[in-house]
């Protein structure tokens, strides 16, 4: 099975989605190949606000609002609207190219400069630094390779492939805050809504649009490929915050059993509960350090 992860750093649906992504990936190691697009949320031809503050005081309420049905962290102050995905997605991208470990954790990051410090990482430097300390990252190579023509063609390719979305999603579903049905772009075109899974076997495909519950996705699973999903395994909560680095309320829920938080846990207050970091991320994370 080919599991395709459509996704964004910046999208606020996406990073609501990181403890159920967190859990299936976990689950899934080693049993499907899975791929992430990166389906660039904020786009080269979207319109500039013409008040940005107003802008900006509208995006942290809607903000607001989805971290109230996902129950994950917002900033307690948003600086600004990401003025691109691109930047960002790049360094993902980039990321890929030093392994999966190094990738969860960078793009793990870059999502946290939106919904945890309030400062999107919308251009190449603030992209770049904010992997900077990730454990295993060579961060010369993360940046030669996001300028590189390599990359670039992969993102690309990425944009074109999250505009070519499959017909079940554009239709109106109901069952979610998000239901993700599929997003009218600026130049009249389809995108996958943030996040989606769209499951792929020989035999067949589902799609899983929108903001879901883990119970959702794993119906979807054996639908198609019965017995694929073992049950859900929680770890000792040192183990998980050791794998993670970086962990929400939600996600030691679901991905946890035991006392929390385990010693040397470091709380990071946020708009809508803490974040807790491993203390090795918390010598290098720049919600601590700044």
């Amino acid at each position: 099975m080919e599991v395709v992860e459509y996704t964004d750093p910046l999208c606020p649906w996406s990073w609501g989605a990181e403890p159920v992504l967190r859990a299936l990936r976990a689950a899934l190691a080693g049993r499907v190949r899975w791929r992430r697009v990166q389906a660039i949320l904020f786009d080269h031809d979207d319109d500039p606000p013409p008040d940005p503050a107003a802008e900006t005081a509208w995006y942290a309420r809607y903000v607001a609002d989805i971290a109230a049905h996902t129950g994950a962290p917002r900033p307690l102050r948003l600086s600004r609207v990401a003025a691109g995905s691109w930047p960002a997605a790049l360094v993902a991208k980039a990321a890929e190219l030093q392994g999966d470990r190094v990738a969860e954790l960078v793009l793990r990051r870059l999502r946290e400069t939106v919904f945890v410090l309030g400062e999107p990482a919308d251009t190449p430097e603030a992209a770049l630094a904010a992997a900077r300390g990730t454990p295993g990252l060579d961060p010369h190579r993360l940046a030669a390779d996001a300028a590189s023509d390599r990359v670039l063609a992969r993102v690309r390719a990425d944009h074109a492939e999250a505009r070519r979305p499959v017909p079940e999603v554009c239709r109106t579903r109901e069952g979610s805050p998000h239901p993700g049905t599929a997003k009218e772009t600026a130049d009249g075109r389809r995108r996958y809504a943030l996040p989606t899974l769209l499951l792929r076997t020989p035999d067949g495909r589902r799609t899983v649009p929108g903001w879901r519950t883990y119970e959702e996705y794993a119906a979807a699973l054996a639908e198609l490929s019965p017995g694929l999903l073992p049950p859900l395994g929680r770890l000792a909560p040192a183990v998980a915050l050791e794998r993670y680095r970086s962990m929400t309320e939600p996600e030691r829920l679901l991905l946890t059993e035991g006392e929390w938080p385990p010693p040397h846990a470091v709380r990071v207050d946020t708009g809508n509960g803490p974040l807790w970091l491993h203390p090795a991320e918390a010598a290098v994370h720049p919600a601590v350090h700044t």
